[in-house]
């Protein structure tokens, strides 16, 4: 082999290591490739998720226009809303869980060594 040919041989195999380099690694490469087509996945993730919301949200939305008893029921959930014709019982001396448990645990007659 001649110099000559030497020469072009190494100068071919540096361009094609260059080329094989900026393949994998440059902008628009494998590497970018690989991260934008998770990017993509991660984005139509999102999108799936926020149309999901937009219908539940539509669904409501009609329903608060269209549906008295949904209208009723969060009335009554979130604001605490009675009806005209309701009343509200409390008593007046409401009776705490701990008096109630100690009442029953005296109510056997015995100290619990039978």
């Amino acid at each position: 082999m001649t110099i000559k040919q030497k020469f072009f041989l190494a100068a071919a195999l540096t361009v094609i290591l260059s080329t094989l380099l900026l393949i994998v690694f440059g902008e628009n490469g494998l590497t970018d490739r690989k991260r934008l087509k998770a990017r993509y996945r991660e984005v139509v993730s999102e999108n799936t998720a926020i149309a999901k919301e937009n219908a539940r949200l539509y669904r409501q939305i009609e329903r608060l226009k269209n549906d008295p008893a949904y209208i009723e029921s969060i009335a009554r959930r979130e604001l605490g809303m009675i009806g005209s014709n309701e009343v509200i019982v409390k008593p007046l001396n409401p009776v705490l869980s701990d008096r109630v448990s100690h009442a029953n645990n005296g109510t056997d007659g015995g100290d619990g060594n039978r």
